[in-house]
């Protein structure tokens, strides 16, 4: 089935949201994606609804339209969602996949550790669809509702998660070797049919950042406390 222009549109604002040329709070004029793109107004408005829809840009009366800023607490809901659901894919995946498929993982570690290496240590981000690796192991499932909800529903979702928890978890804390390792051990256990090996490395794998996260909201919370009584004693000055 051929794409729509607002299909177009929605992959092309997608795009610039997740690969970060428009910025967490960004404004986005109608106008201007409208002059940027090439479009008018109707398909852009419906691509901007299906954007809303996966939660990547938000609408706030008055104020337009703005790419969504994820708290702390929403992005430690996404990853306790990805940790239940991606182990189930593990599992399954583990039951289903090809050798063929074996062969497409290491492919795509091989060209992960090229890219840590160019990177000098930097966070590296994950291609694309078939070319991220959680995407990938998700498709190798067969379960066609899983499918449908974390390479659907959630993919773009978590692939905002990713990019802004960059600037949130210092990245000594989660070196992109360690990200790079941990793949490695998952796509082991796949290779070698062995379902719980492979929901555990999983498990680990992204229940690892979400504690980061977690630790990441109490610091938050503790400053606000701290910062509390200075905030009073500034109002009560201005009284």
């Amino acid at each position: 089935m051929s794409k729509t222009l607002s299909d177009r549109v929605f992959e092309m604002i997608s795009a610039a949201i997740l690969e970060g040329r428009y910025t967490a709070g960004q404004r986005l004029s109608e106008a201007e994606l409208s002059a940027e793109f090439g479009v008018s107004r109707a398909p852009l408005r419906e691509a901007t609804r299906r954007l809303e829809e996966r939660k990547l840009i938000t609408r706030i009366p008055r104020r337009g339209v703005r790419v969504a800023t994820l708290s702390l607490k929403t992005l430690i809901e996404i990853y306790t969602i990805r940790e239940q659901l991606e182990v189930v894919a593990a599992r399954e995946a583990a039951a289903n996949i090809t050798d063929d498929e074996i062969r497409h993982l290491r492919g795509l570690l091989t060209a992960h550790e090229r890219a840590i290496a160019d990177l000098d240590a930097e966070p590296y981000v994950q291609g694309v669809q078939n070319q991220d690796i959680h995407y990938f192991i998700t498709k190798c499932t067969r379960n066609e509702s899983l499918i449908s909800i974390l390479c659907d529903t959630y993919y773009n979702l978590i692939r905002l998660s990713r990019f802004q928890i960059q600037n949130i978890i210092p990245q000594e804390r989660w070196p992109a070797r360690r990200a790079f390792i941990e793949h490695s051990r998952i796509v082991d256990a796949l290779a070698d049919r062995d379902a719980e090996l492979a929901e555990l490395m999983t498990r680990r794998h992204i229940g690892s950042r979400r504690e980061e996260l977690i630790k990441a909201l109490e610091a938050q919370k503790a400053s606000e406390v701290a910062q509390a009584p200075r905030k009073r004693r500034r109002a009560s000055k201005t009284d």
